[in-house]
Protein backbone atom coordinates (compact mmCIF):
# COMPACT_ATOMS: atom_id res chain seq x y z
CA UNK A 1 0.00 0.00 0.00
CA UNK A 2 2.18 2.79 -1.33
CA UNK A 3 1.59 6.45 -0.61
CA UNK A 4 0.55 7.96 -3.92
CA UNK A 5 -0.33 11.55 -3.07
CA UNK A 6 -0.50 13.94 -0.10
CA UNK A 7 -2.87 16.91 -0.33
CA UNK A 8 -4.03 19.54 2.15
CA UNK A 9 -7.40 21.22 2.50
CA UNK A 10 -9.20 23.67 4.76
CA UNK A 11 -12.79 24.50 5.65
CA UNK A 12 -14.18 27.81 6.83
CA UNK A 13 -16.53 27.47 9.77
CA UNK A 14 -17.80 30.76 11.17
CA UNK A 15 -14.90 32.12 13.28
CA UNK A 16 -13.00 28.84 12.96
CA UNK A 17 -10.93 27.34 10.17
CA UNK A 18 -10.17 23.63 10.06
CA UNK A 19 -7.20 22.08 8.22
CA UNK A 20 -6.88 18.56 6.84
CA UNK A 21 -4.37 16.19 5.23
CA UNK A 22 -5.64 13.72 2.65
CA UNK A 23 -3.27 10.78 2.05
CA UNK A 24 -4.11 8.80 -1.10
CA UNK A 25 -2.84 5.21 -1.36
CA UNK A 26 -2.04 3.13 -4.44
CA UNK A 27 -4.87 0.70 -3.58
CA UNK A 28 -7.48 3.48 -3.39
CA UNK A 29 -7.57 3.81 0.41
CA UNK A 30 -7.82 7.41 1.63
CA UNK A 31 -6.42 8.47 4.99
CA UNK A 32 -7.37 11.72 6.70
CA UNK A 33 -6.05 13.80 9.55
CA UNK A 34 -6.92 17.16 11.03
CA UNK A 35 -4.11 19.56 11.87
CA UNK A 36 -3.71 23.08 13.19
CA UNK A 37 -2.33 26.27 11.70
CA UNK A 38 -3.08 28.35 14.78
CA UNK A 39 -5.27 31.43 14.57
CA UNK A 40 -3.38 32.57 11.46
CA UNK A 41 -1.42 30.60 8.88
CA UNK A 42 2.03 29.96 10.32
CA UNK A 43 3.48 27.55 7.81
CA UNK A 44 2.35 24.03 8.74
CA UNK A 45 0.69 23.54 5.34
CA UNK A 46 3.82 24.71 3.56
CA UNK A 47 5.94 22.33 5.64
CA UNK A 48 3.61 19.42 4.80
CA UNK A 49 3.98 20.14 1.09
CA UNK A 50 7.77 20.40 1.35
CA UNK A 51 8.06 17.16 3.34
CA UNK A 52 5.66 14.98 1.35
CA UNK A 53 8.14 14.45 -1.49
CA UNK A 54 10.24 12.32 0.85
CA UNK A 55 7.56 9.67 1.42
CA UNK A 56 5.72 9.37 -1.90
CA UNK A 57 6.04 5.73 -2.92
CA UNK A 58 6.71 4.49 0.62
CA UNK A 59 4.61 1.72 2.17
CA UNK A 60 2.10 3.39 4.49
CA UNK A 61 2.07 0.35 6.76
CA UNK A 62 5.69 1.11 7.70
CA UNK A 63 4.68 4.28 9.56
CA UNK A 64 7.64 4.19 11.96
CA UNK A 65 9.96 4.24 8.98
CA UNK A 66 7.97 7.09 7.46
CA UNK A 67 8.35 9.05 10.70
CA UNK A 68 12.10 8.39 10.70
CA UNK A 69 12.40 9.57 7.11
CA UNK A 70 10.46 12.77 7.80
CA UNK A 71 12.64 13.46 10.85
CA UNK A 72 15.77 12.91 8.78
CA UNK A 73 14.56 15.49 6.28
CA UNK A 74 14.06 17.99 9.14
CA UNK A 75 16.96 17.11 11.44
CA UNK A 76 18.58 20.53 11.76
CA UNK A 77 15.34 22.32 12.61
CA UNK A 78 13.18 19.64 14.20
CA UNK A 79 11.03 21.97 16.29
CA UNK A 80 8.11 24.34 15.86
CA UNK A 81 6.27 24.01 12.55
CA UNK A 82 8.09 20.94 11.22
CA UNK A 83 7.03 18.45 13.94
CA UNK A 84 3.45 19.64 13.49
CA UNK A 85 3.68 18.90 9.78
CA UNK A 86 5.15 15.47 10.47
CA UNK A 87 2.41 14.76 13.00
CA UNK A 88 -0.28 15.73 10.49
CA UNK A 89 1.16 13.40 7.86
CA UNK A 90 1.64 10.61 10.40
CA UNK A 91 -1.99 10.81 11.55
CA UNK A 92 -3.27 10.58 7.96
CA UNK A 93 -1.03 7.57 7.30
CA UNK A 94 -2.29 5.88 10.48
CA UNK A 95 -5.89 6.41 9.34
CA UNK A 96 -5.11 4.86 5.95
CA UNK A 97 -3.31 1.90 7.51
CA UNK A 98 -6.16 1.20 9.91
CA UNK A 99 -8.70 1.42 7.09
CA UNK A 100 -6.56 -0.98 5.02
CA UNK A 101 -6.73 -3.56 7.80
CA UNK A 102 -10.36 -2.61 8.60
CA UNK A 103 -9.60 -1.86 12.24
CA UNK A 104 -9.94 1.28 14.41
CA UNK A 105 -6.78 3.31 14.93
CA UNK A 106 -6.70 2.51 18.64
CA UNK A 107 -5.82 -1.08 17.73
CA UNK A 108 -2.78 0.15 15.77
CA UNK A 109 -1.78 2.18 18.85
CA UNK A 110 -1.79 -0.84 21.14
CA UNK A 111 -5.44 -1.55 21.89
CA UNK A 112 -7.90 0.00 24.32
CA UNK A 113 -7.39 0.05 28.06
CA UNK A 114 -10.74 1.81 28.58
CA UNK A 115 -14.07 1.82 26.79
CA UNK A 116 -15.15 5.31 27.89
CA UNK A 117 -13.02 8.47 28.07
CA UNK A 118 -13.92 11.16 30.57
CA UNK A 119 -13.97 14.59 28.92
CA UNK A 120 -14.21 18.16 30.14
CA UNK A 121 -16.15 21.02 28.54
CA UNK A 122 -13.32 23.27 27.38
CA UNK A 123 -13.49 27.04 26.79
CA UNK A 124 -16.62 26.99 28.89
CA UNK A 125 -17.80 30.58 28.87
CA UNK A 126 -14.79 31.65 26.81
CA UNK A 127 -16.35 31.15 23.37
CA UNK A 128 -19.70 32.59 24.45
CA UNK A 129 -17.95 35.73 25.73
CA UNK A 130 -15.51 36.18 22.84
CA UNK A 131 -17.97 35.26 20.04
CA UNK A 132 -21.35 36.62 21.18
CA UNK A 133 -22.69 36.92 17.63
CA UNK A 134 -22.17 33.19 17.06
CA UNK A 135 -23.71 32.16 20.37
CA UNK A 136 -26.32 34.91 20.60
CA UNK A 137 -28.87 32.98 22.62
CA UNK A 138 -26.23 31.74 25.05
CA UNK A 139 -23.82 34.70 25.21
CA UNK A 140 -22.55 35.58 28.70
CA UNK A 141 -23.28 39.14 29.76
CA UNK A 142 -23.27 38.97 33.55
CA UNK A 143 -22.42 36.68 36.47
CA UNK A 144 -25.95 35.29 36.52
CA UNK A 145 -25.32 33.98 32.99
CA UNK A 146 -22.14 32.31 34.29
CA UNK A 147 -24.10 30.59 37.05
CA UNK A 148 -26.64 29.41 34.50
CA UNK A 149 -23.87 28.04 32.27
CA UNK A 150 -22.47 26.13 35.24
CA UNK A 151 -25.89 24.60 35.77
CA UNK A 152 -26.11 23.81 32.04
CA UNK A 153 -22.84 21.87 32.22
CA UNK A 154 -24.17 19.82 35.13
CA UNK A 155 -27.56 19.21 33.53
CA UNK A 156 -25.91 18.16 30.25
CA UNK A 157 -24.20 15.27 32.02
CA UNK A 158 -20.65 16.62 31.95
CA UNK A 159 -18.59 16.33 35.11
CA UNK A 160 -15.87 18.91 34.42
CA UNK A 161 -15.38 22.28 32.72
CA UNK A 162 -12.43 24.52 31.90
CA UNK A 163 -12.43 28.28 31.53
CA UNK A 164 -9.98 31.17 31.19
CA UNK A 165 -9.12 34.44 32.96
CA UNK A 166 -12.18 36.69 32.96
CA UNK A 167 -13.69 39.35 35.19
CA UNK A 168 -16.99 41.15 35.01
CA UNK A 169 -17.00 44.95 34.66
CA UNK A 170 -19.60 47.61 33.91
CA UNK A 171 -18.74 47.08 30.24
CA UNK A 172 -19.24 43.32 30.40
CA UNK A 173 -16.66 40.56 30.65
CA UNK A 174 -12.99 41.41 30.14
CA UNK A 175 -10.34 38.82 29.36
CA UNK A 176 -6.84 39.04 30.80
CA UNK A 177 -4.63 37.67 28.03
CA UNK A 178 -1.35 39.58 27.73
CA UNK A 179 0.46 36.45 26.60
CA UNK A 180 -1.35 36.74 23.27
CA UNK A 181 -2.02 40.49 23.02
CA UNK A 182 0.83 42.92 22.48
CA UNK A 183 -1.39 45.84 23.53
CA UNK A 184 -2.03 44.33 26.94
CA UNK A 185 0.24 44.27 30.00
CA UNK A 186 3.71 43.25 28.69
CA UNK A 187 4.84 42.65 32.26
CA UNK A 188 2.27 39.87 32.60
CA UNK A 189 1.73 40.47 36.32
CA UNK A 190 -2.06 40.53 36.86
CA UNK A 191 -3.23 43.52 38.94
CA UNK A 192 -5.58 43.34 41.91
CA UNK A 193 -8.74 43.91 39.87
CA UNK A 194 -7.90 40.93 37.66
CA UNK A 195 -7.29 38.68 40.67
CA UNK A 196 -10.47 39.76 42.47
CA UNK A 197 -12.54 39.57 39.29
CA UNK A 198 -11.27 36.09 38.45
CA UNK A 199 -12.19 34.87 41.93
CA UNK A 200 -15.71 36.28 41.51
CA UNK A 201 -16.04 34.70 38.05
CA UNK A 202 -14.97 31.24 39.28
CA UNK A 203 -17.27 31.50 42.28
CA UNK A 204 -20.19 32.14 39.93
CA UNK A 205 -19.37 28.95 38.03
CA UNK A 206 -19.21 27.02 41.31
CA UNK A 207 -22.58 28.32 42.44
CA UNK A 208 -24.04 27.13 39.16
CA UNK A 209 -22.41 23.71 39.02
CA UNK A 210 -22.79 22.79 42.66
CA UNK A 211 -20.06 20.89 44.52
CA UNK A 212 -19.75 17.83 42.28
CA UNK A 213 -18.42 19.32 39.01
CA UNK A 214 -14.66 19.73 38.56
CA UNK A 215 -13.52 23.21 37.49
CA UNK A 216 -10.26 23.69 35.58
CA UNK A 217 -8.54 27.02 34.94
CA UNK A 218 -6.27 27.65 31.95
CA UNK A 219 -3.74 30.45 32.52
CA UNK A 220 -1.90 29.86 29.22
CA UNK A 221 1.16 32.12 28.75
CA UNK A 222 -0.51 35.04 30.48
CA UNK A 223 1.90 35.55 33.38
CA UNK A 224 5.45 35.11 34.54
CA UNK A 225 6.28 33.08 37.63
CA UNK A 226 5.30 35.89 40.03
CA UNK A 227 1.99 36.42 38.27
CA UNK A 228 1.10 32.72 38.27
CA UNK A 229 1.84 32.50 42.00
CA UNK A 230 -0.29 35.59 42.66
CA UNK A 231 -3.22 34.05 40.81
CA UNK A 232 -2.91 30.79 42.72
CA UNK A 233 -2.82 32.64 46.05
CA UNK A 234 -5.86 34.72 45.06
CA UNK A 235 -8.02 31.64 44.39
CA UNK A 236 -6.48 29.29 46.97
CA UNK A 237 -9.79 28.97 48.85
CA UNK A 238 -11.61 27.64 45.78
CA UNK A 239 -11.96 23.99 44.81
CA UNK A 240 -10.02 23.66 41.55
CA UNK A 241 -9.35 20.44 39.64
CA UNK A 242 -6.21 21.82 38.03
CA UNK A 243 -4.39 24.99 37.06
CA UNK A 244 -2.95 24.91 33.54
CA UNK A 245 0.24 26.88 32.94
CA UNK A 246 2.53 27.37 29.95
CA UNK A 247 6.09 28.49 30.57
CA UNK A 248 9.32 27.80 28.64
CA UNK A 249 11.31 27.36 31.87
CA UNK A 250 10.85 23.96 33.61
CA UNK A 251 12.43 25.10 36.88
CA UNK A 252 9.94 27.97 37.13
CA UNK A 253 7.03 25.59 36.71
CA UNK A 254 8.55 23.29 39.32
CA UNK A 255 8.68 26.21 41.75
CA UNK A 256 5.05 27.04 41.05
CA UNK A 257 4.02 23.42 41.52
CA UNK A 258 5.84 23.21 44.87
CA UNK A 259 3.88 26.27 46.09
CA UNK A 260 0.48 25.31 44.70
CA UNK A 261 -2.36 23.62 46.57
CA UNK A 262 -3.73 22.62 43.16
CA UNK A 263 -2.76 20.07 40.54
CA UNK A 264 -0.50 21.69 37.91
CA UNK A 265 -0.79 20.80 34.22
CA UNK A 266 1.04 22.17 31.21
CA UNK A 267 3.26 21.67 28.14
CA UNK A 268 0.52 21.66 25.50
CA UNK A 269 2.79 23.57 23.09
CA UNK A 270 5.64 21.04 23.12
CA UNK A 271 6.22 18.96 20.00
CA UNK A 272 8.33 15.96 21.00
CA UNK A 273 9.69 13.71 23.71
CA UNK A 274 12.95 15.63 24.00
CA UNK A 275 11.07 18.82 24.89
CA UNK A 276 9.00 17.10 27.59
CA UNK A 277 11.97 15.46 29.29
CA UNK A 278 13.28 18.46 31.32
CA UNK A 279 9.79 19.17 32.69
CA UNK A 280 9.55 15.58 33.86
CA UNK A 281 13.09 15.55 35.24
CA UNK A 282 12.46 18.73 37.26
CA UNK A 283 9.14 17.34 38.57
CA UNK A 284 7.40 20.41 37.20
CA UNK A 285 4.09 18.74 36.31
CA UNK A 286 1.31 16.64 37.70
CA UNK A 287 -0.29 16.34 34.26
CA UNK A 288 1.56 16.55 30.93
CA UNK A 289 -0.69 17.90 28.18
CA UNK A 290 -0.05 16.43 24.74
CA UNK A 291 -1.38 17.75 21.42
CA UNK A 292 -2.10 14.70 19.25
CA UNK A 293 -2.75 16.64 16.00
CA UNK A 294 0.54 18.51 16.51
CA UNK A 295 2.89 15.61 17.16
CA UNK A 296 1.02 12.59 15.80
CA UNK A 297 -0.80 9.88 17.73
CA UNK A 298 2.00 7.31 17.39
CA UNK A 299 4.56 9.71 18.88
CA UNK A 300 2.05 10.98 21.47
CA UNK A 301 1.75 7.45 22.85
CA UNK A 302 5.53 7.39 23.26
CA UNK A 303 5.49 10.70 25.17
CA UNK A 304 2.73 9.32 27.40
CA UNK A 305 4.85 6.24 28.13
CA UNK A 306 7.80 8.43 29.16
CA UNK A 307 5.51 10.49 31.39
CA UNK A 308 4.22 7.27 32.93
CA UNK A 309 7.77 6.29 33.86
CA UNK A 310 7.92 9.53 35.86
CA UNK A 311 4.51 8.76 37.45
CA UNK A 312 2.89 11.66 35.59
CA UNK A 313 -0.56 11.50 34.04
CA UNK A 314 -1.40 12.92 30.60
CA UNK A 315 -4.27 14.79 28.97
CA UNK A 316 -4.80 15.69 25.28
CA UNK A 317 -4.84 19.29 24.13
CA UNK A 318 -7.89 19.35 21.87
CA UNK A 319 -9.90 22.41 20.91
CA UNK A 320 -10.25 21.67 17.20
CA UNK A 321 -12.83 19.97 14.97
CA UNK A 322 -14.51 16.59 15.29
CA UNK A 323 -11.78 14.67 13.45
CA UNK A 324 -9.12 15.98 15.85
CA UNK A 325 -11.37 14.99 18.75
CA UNK A 326 -11.45 11.44 17.40
CA UNK A 327 -7.66 11.43 16.96
CA UNK A 328 -7.28 12.50 20.59
CA UNK A 329 -9.93 9.99 21.61
CA UNK A 330 -8.06 7.04 20.10
CA UNK A 331 -4.90 8.19 21.90
CA UNK A 332 -6.85 8.52 25.15
CA UNK A 333 -8.28 5.04 24.79
CA UNK A 334 -4.88 3.36 24.79
CA UNK A 335 -2.70 5.22 27.32
CA UNK A 336 -3.02 3.85 30.86
CA UNK A 337 -1.96 7.12 32.55
CA UNK A 338 -4.76 9.29 31.09
CA UNK A 339 -6.31 11.84 33.45
CA UNK A 340 -9.05 13.46 31.36
CA UNK A 341 -9.59 14.65 27.78
CA UNK A 342 -10.30 18.15 26.50
CA UNK A 343 -13.09 18.92 24.05
CA UNK A 344 -15.13 21.94 22.95
CA UNK A 345 -18.87 21.48 23.40
CA UNK A 346 -19.94 24.89 22.06
CA UNK A 347 -19.80 24.26 18.30
CA UNK A 348 -20.42 26.29 15.16
CA UNK A 349 -23.24 25.18 12.86
CA UNK A 350 -20.85 24.36 9.98
CA UNK A 351 -19.52 21.38 11.97
CA UNK A 352 -22.71 19.52 11.07
CA UNK A 353 -21.80 19.50 7.37
CA UNK A 354 -17.98 19.51 7.41
CA UNK A 355 -17.56 16.25 9.35
CA UNK A 356 -18.97 12.82 8.58
CA UNK A 357 -19.50 12.01 12.26
CA UNK A 358 -19.83 13.89 15.53
CA UNK A 359 -18.24 12.53 18.72
CA UNK A 360 -20.56 10.38 20.82
CA UNK A 361 -20.68 11.90 24.32
CA UNK A 362 -22.60 9.94 26.94
CA UNK A 363 -22.85 11.28 30.50
CA UNK A 364 -19.63 13.27 30.16
CA UNK A 365 -17.67 10.48 28.47
CA UNK A 366 -16.54 9.98 24.88
CA UNK A 367 -17.55 6.56 23.57
CA UNK A 368 -15.58 5.41 20.52
CA UNK A 369 -17.03 3.21 17.82
CA UNK A 370 -15.16 0.30 16.23
CA UNK A 371 -15.29 1.92 12.77
CA UNK A 372 -12.06 1.60 10.75
CA UNK A 373 -9.53 4.40 11.07
CA UNK A 374 -10.40 7.40 13.20
CA UNK A 375 -14.12 6.84 12.67
CA UNK A 376 -14.55 10.35 11.27
CA UNK A 377 -13.43 12.27 8.20
CA UNK A 378 -14.24 15.58 6.52
CA UNK A 379 -16.81 15.75 3.76
CA UNK A 380 -14.78 16.47 0.63
CA UNK A 381 -17.41 18.75 -0.93
CA UNK A 382 -17.10 21.21 1.96
CA UNK A 383 -13.32 21.63 1.58
CA UNK A 384 -11.03 24.00 -0.30
CA UNK A 385 -7.67 22.69 -1.43
CA UNK A 386 -4.74 24.62 0.04
CA UNK A 387 -2.71 26.66 -2.44
CA UNK A 388 1.01 26.78 -1.69
CA UNK A 389 2.94 29.41 -3.65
Amino acid sequence: MEIKKIRTFYAEADWRRYHFVRAEMSNGVIGWSEYDEGWNAVGVSTAIHNLKRGIIGENAIDHEGIFAQLCAMSRQSLSGVLPRAIGAIENAVLDATAKHFEIPCYQLLGGKVRDRIRVYWSHCGTWRISHPDTYQKKALRNLRDVRELGAEVKNSGFTALKTNIYRHTKDGFVNYGPGFNRRADPGRVPPREVLDGLHEYLEAFRRGTGPDIDILLDLNYNARTEGYLNIIRAIADLDMYWIEIDTPFPQALAKIRSSSPFTISGCESLTGAVEYLPYLQHEALDVAIIDVPWIGAWQAVKVAAIADAFQVTVAPHNYYGHLATMQSGHFSAVVPNLKIMETDIDRVKEDETIFSEAPNFVDGYLVLSDAPGWGCEPNQNTLVETTIN
